[in-house]
């Protein structure tokens, strides 16, 4: 009876510190520096952005949306945006896993005087979770996710994880 009484209060401490939302995790991990654009807006012939991908390489090649070009995050170089992208006005939406590495970047971008510098709300996750499609490295459509690690992959609803 006790170890059933010592179980309930770990599993009780522990629900205490998990996120229960997308909306709470993104509330505790990020800064609200950056607004957030919907996957559905993105999706909206209106919405003419260049689209960034902040996760890693290999996240990438797993899947990504149509046209992102890839900018990683450890290794992100403002330069090559600069050169890439180099009117200032032109709108940017960046997305990672589920939108923290994303904000990150995006801040960076608004500092160098981007203008119109969105973060996907959800990332890929939200993306694929409203049944939008990700191509893999061969540009082709495919239902793999790479969601960083275990801890993170409890986000991605739809699709099928990849490590």
């Amino acid at each position: 009876m006790k170890q059933l009484f010592l179980i309930l209060i770990a599993l009780t401490a522990s629900a205490g510190f998990s996120q229960n939302s997308l909306s709470d995790l993104l509330n505790k991990y990020n800064k609200k520096n950056i607004a957030y654009i919907s996957v559905q807006e993105l999706t909206m012939p209106k919405t003419n952005a260049v689209i960034l991908d902040a996760r890693e390489t290999n996240e990438f090649n797993t899947s990504h949306i149509k046209n992102a070009i890839h900018v990683g995050y450890n290794h992100f170089n403002i330069e090559s945006i600069q050169t890439l992208i180099p009117d200032k006005t032109t709108p940017i939406v960046v997305y990672c896993s589920i939108g923290i590495r994303s904000e990150t970047i995006a801040h960076k971008l608004k500092k160098q005087g981007y203008a119109h510098v969105s973060n996907l709300y959800g990332g890929i996750f939200e993306w694929k979770k409203n049944d939008f499609p990700v191509y893999d490295s061969e540009e082709k459509l495919t239902d793999e996710v790479h969601v960083f690690s275990k801890e993170w992959g409890k986000w991605l609803t739809k699709g099928k994880q990849v490590y």
